[in-house]
Order: structure tokens, then sequence, then C-alpha cells
């Protein structure tokens, strides 16, 4: 069903567009003489200093999870890359020296200056091998090549920076679940 909004009809004074104008340059004027008058009033954050605080549901940059025993999740079904309308994602599978997974990555790069942070790669992942919490939102690197984030970089994150109740951050080494983790798995603990 459409929705009609209904205007009213602009009186004459409305029709000169004269006052109108004025009115918008009063606004203008206002925040601006405001910016300079009361500087400490403006809703603005220092950046470089201090940076705003970034929610974990937010689509940051891309972290790869880890298994107990520091090895990545991700078990190279080629899902995410897949799933990823613009095919920044690379993957090399390789056979897992563990039985109990059938392969692995040798190789897991990700693109960010082609990367969209759609979040399908997220959402395509069955075993919850691949996240975008990691508060990242600002990229600064000097050459192209330095934007293609490796495997060794996506699996470079502290359990430390991340919700206690997030029970797959925390059984990674470091994690405060990781040593139980490790006993389910039979793994002795160093």
């Amino acid at each position: 069903m459409v929705r009609q909004v209904k205007q009213k009809p602009m009186n004459w004074i409305e029709k000169l567009y004269i006052f109108e104008a004025f009115r918008g340059l009063y606004v203008t004027l206002k925040h601006a003489l405001r910016g300079v008058f009361r500087y400490e009033t403006l809703p603005t954050v220092p950046y470089p200093e201090q940076k705003p605080e970034i929610n974990h549901a937010y689509r940051a940059k891309h972290r790869l999870m880890l298994r107990p025993d520091g090895s990545p999740r991700c078990v190279a079904c080629q899902m995410c890359a897949t799933a990823c309308p613009a095919k920044c994602i690379y993957i090399e599978a390789s056979t897992s020296a563990d039985g109990r997974i059938e392969k692995s990555i040798q190789r897991f790069d990700i693109d960010h200056l082609v990367c969209v942070f759609c979040g399908l790669c997220v959402e395509a992942c069955p075993v919850d091998a691949i996240r975008m919490d990691t508060r990242e939102t600002s990229y600064v690197h000097r050459d192209r090549q330095s934007f293609i984030t490796s495997m060794e970089e996506l699996m470079d994150w502290d359990p430390k920076d991340y919700p206690e109740d997030d029970f797959q951050s925390q059984v990674a080494p470091g994690g405060k679940r990781n040593k139980e983790a490790l006993d389910s798995w039979g793994l002795k603990v160093n």
C-alpha cells in the first residue's frame, strides 16, 4: 500500500524563498559559531588520541578462530570464498595431520582492498572459523600488498580482548577455557 504524505500548502511569504534562505543561513552560522566559541560542546571525539568505542557486533576486520591447540578452525571447505561477492578470499587446502579433521588450510588470505565487508563469509562458514568482530576499522598501509592479510595475521589475536561468555574465543590459547578444552580433546596441557 502506498503511503501518501500530505503537505500543507505554502503561504505567500514561504513562496518568496528569501526568508527560507535566511533561515537556512541562520542554522549554518549557528553551528559554525558553536564550533568556534563553544568547541567543547561539539559531539566529536579527538580521533587519533581517543578512539571511539566499537561494539563487537560491528563488522570490522576479519579474524580466524583457533582450536584449543592453536591451529585454525577452518576445514578448507571453500564456502566463505564461494559466498564472497568480491572474490577476495584465497584458500589453499591440504590434508590434515589430525585424524579427526579431513582437511586443513595451508594458505588463507583476504584482500582488504577488494573486500566489501558484507559479512557473507561469516554467515557461510559451517564451523564458525571466521569472524568479523575485531573492532579494527582503520587500515593504513604504504603499499597495496600490505592490504592482503595473511593467515598468520588473521590468527594473531588475544582472547583477553573478547567477552568471557564467548566460548569459542576463550578456548583458544591464552583464553580462560583453554585448559578445560585441551583436557576434553585429550591433549596435554603445557
